[in-house]
């Protein structure tokens, strides 16, 4: 398959600022806060749901139709089509968001590996398509026919009454199979920047790397919760030595220690055991869990956003593409040329991210 490079662009190019992060607070100031779409939603105060809930696709299908009002007041939302990376989860996600809206949908989920080209065509529980493809270029063409003919092809017009929701990343940034490794890359080095300036010349990188690799995997993640700021808070509590991570791997396999919530009351109960400079560290990220904040390592979420951006647009424009795709954050041609043609075309365009809005 030959890459090329297009030149510089920004995601605000198709999207504006009709986005959300994981708190679901429009960053478009102009839709209504998610304390104003509790009522609505059914969302207790405080709760932020995470993408695969119902109560998650209440809030997108609300932000959705408000989106829509304000620049077609006339017009109203008829059909939903999502471009996302992760068939499990943002499967889930849009079937949701099609049963709170009462939409019909088409979904499409790009990657990329080394097989050869292929394209799957699947019928979900509640109706919708589902397209699965190991080539984002298949949104430019599926065989002779590109998913925009398709769509028109099978009476599902692109035009003002359409909603596509675009997943940021490894989607629209990061391209699953192809750039996303930039992304990982930058977390796992936000991961180490942390907790090396807070353990200083204790630091052991063989014993974080494998601290880290270990627990990162999926069969952690019921302890983990998939959440980068508990593995960063973990790892830093391993690097201290306050732990083993083998007698940590044990207890959780035993299931003896379930959640990071009883993992952090357990260093709660024994933090005089810390440094003197780790325990209000600690102090500061269990008040936050205890907040219920689903993001309270805060010093690893800014170095996250350093080491994230320090990888946008570094490279020279004549850099091959190859070093671009291995070294620096691209933006998706495929995804963003289909935007752009189907914003000429006035559908709405919404971008989703798990990522934190810190």
């Amino acid at each position: 398959m030959t890459l090329k490079s297009y030149g510089r662009c920004a995601i605000s190019e198709f999207l504006s600022d009709n986005l959300v992060y994981r708190n679901l607070i429009p960053a478009n100031p102009r839709l209504p806060h998610l304390d104003q779409l509790r009522q609505q939603t059914g969302l207790p105060a405080g709760a932020i749901p995470r993408k695969s809930e119902k109560s998650y696709a209440r809030v997108i299908s609300h932000l959705l139709r408000q989106a829509r009002q304000l620049d077609a007041p006339h017009t109203n939302i008829q059909r939903i089509i999502f471009i996302s990376d992760t068939r499990m989860n943002d499967a889930n996600a849009f079937a949701n968001i099609c049963q709170a809206g009462d939409w019909p949908g088409l979904i499409f989920i790009g990657s990329e590996d080394a097989q050869s080209p292929h394209l799957e065509q699947v019928t979900l529980p509640g109706g919708q398509t589902m397209f699965l493809s190991n080539r984002w270029n298949a949104l430019a063409g599926m065989g002779e026919e590109s998913f925009d003919q398709f769509c028109q092809r099978n009476q599902f017009p692109i035009d003002e009454s359409t909603a596509v929701i675009i997943d940021l990343d490894k989607t629209a940034l990061g391209a699953r199979g192809r750039n996303a490794h930039t992304i990982d890359q930058a977390r796992v080095q936000a991961v180490r920047d942390t907790v090396e300036a807070l353990l200083g010349a204790t630091f052991d990188l063989p014993r974080f790397q494998q601290a880290y690799d270990t627990l990162n995997a999926q069969e952690y993640h019921p302890f983990t919760a998939d959440n980068q700021d508990y593995l960063a808070y973990i790892c830093l509590i391993l690097g201290s030595g306050m732990y083993e991570l083998d007698d940590v791997t044990r207890t959780v396999q035993h299931r003896k220690l379930l959640t990071f919530q009883q993992f952090i009351l357990q260093v709660e109960v024994e933090k005089s055991r810390l440094s003197p400079g780790l325990i209000p560290i600690h102090e500061d990220i269990f008040a936050n869990v205890q907040r219920g904040d689903p993001t309270p390592f805060k010093s690893f979420r800014r170095n996250e956003y350093r080491n994230t951006i320090a990888r946008m647009g570094f490279l020279d424009d004549n850099t091959p593409i190859e070093q671009m795709l291995a070294q620096e954050i691209l933006i998706t041609q495929e995804v963003r040329s289909l935007a752009l043609g189907w914003k000429a075309r006035l559908a709405l365009l919404f971008g989703l991210s798990d990522k934190p809005d810190e």
